[in-house]
């Protein structure tokens, strides 16, 4: 009797086993699938900072900013009368 309770144990140990590994692969795969995701969101915020970069370099150029000083706010380079030059 004895051997048959040593198989039932093992026959149930096998069956737990099995599905510590089934619980095991899903949750593997539901990881995957929430890393690929955080992957793709990283990959198209890393785009996003690329174009961000390039439109501040293309907003913080010398000639735009000349441009924008000119029309917008009217400004202009001092004329030669207008300088004066401080000496200590």
């Amino acid at each position: 009797m004895s051997v048959r309770l040593l198989i039932a144990l093992l026959v149930l140990a096998n069956v737990f086993t099995a599905i510590g590994v089934v619980f095991a692969r899903h949750e593997h795969r539901q990881l995957f699938i929430s890393l690929s995701a955080l992957e793709k969101a990283r990959d198209e915020s890393n785009i996003e900072f690329g174009r961000l970069q390039l439109e501040q370099a293309t907003w913080a150029e010398s000639n735009r900013v000349d441009q924008v000083a000119r029309t917008r706010l009217g400004m202009k380079f001092p004329e030669s009368s207008d300088i004066v030059v401080v000496r200590q």
